[in-house]
């Protein structure tokens, strides 16, 4: 990324081990490295989007406070939340726990929630992305071999929509890279914000 006002170079910093993110900003060709945050999720009760923002700020203000960042470097937290009759579906913690979530999803339609921040210094630009996800409906050979599968483990909701998971699903409303981890649009619209369009990074310079 280019230097930023006050001198440096900027770099995007991804404060999050998500390996899912990282493929999806490869694939948008953005320069990147990986500083995972160590800030704790939290629920604010009754207000998803409250929880998803406030977690996306949290992991990127706790990699800049510890002082990881260089001081020009743009830093990305990101938290994303599935939401079902407004109550929060978190990772599964067990096989048992993951069943319960895929029975309940069964069939109908959630939310897929994502908070991001993008933040340099005391800066931050914090905004969210809902996308409807409806799933097919699952009998329980289909819940029993997902679960098999692994695939469950540490993903909201017990699934992945980009892997096996895929089968699970009848339909996606809004932006489809939001439910794999990393709203695409509200990304572009926080690094213009920063004084870094799409133009500088999505096309390659002859």
């Amino acid at each position: 990324m280019s230097g930023a006002p006050g001198g440096g170079e900027r770099q995007l910093v991804l404060a999050s081990r998500s390996p899912q993110r990282r493929a999806i900003l490869t694939q948008l060709g953005i320069p990147f490295r990986v500083l995972p945050s160590a800030h704790p999720e939290e629920i604010v009760a009754g207000d998803p989007v409250a929880t998803a923002e406030r977690n996306a700020a949290g992991k990127a203000a706790e990699v800049v406070r510890r002082g990881a960042a260089a001081r020009n470097d743009l830093v990305l937290g990101v938290d994303t939340i599935v939401v079902l009759d407004g109550a929060i579906l978190g990772k599964a913690a067990d096989e048992e726990q993951a069943s319960r979530f895929l029975s309940t999803l069964s069939g109908r339609t959630h939310d897929v929630v994502s908070g991001l921040c993008l933040r340099q210094g005391e800066r931050e630009v914090v905004d969210h992305c809902v996308t409807a996800v409806t799933f097919r409906h699952l009998g329980p050979a289909d819940v029993e071999r997902y679960i098999r599968s692994g695939e469950w483990r540490e993903r909201a909701g017990a699934y992945a929509v980009q892997g096996l998971g895929s089968w699970l699903v009848a339909g996606v409303c809004g932006d489809y890279f939001n439910v794999v981890g990393l709203p695409v649009g509200v990304l572009a619209d926080a690094l213009a914000a920063f004084g870094m369009p799409g133009s500088m990074w999505a096309v390659p310079a002859p």
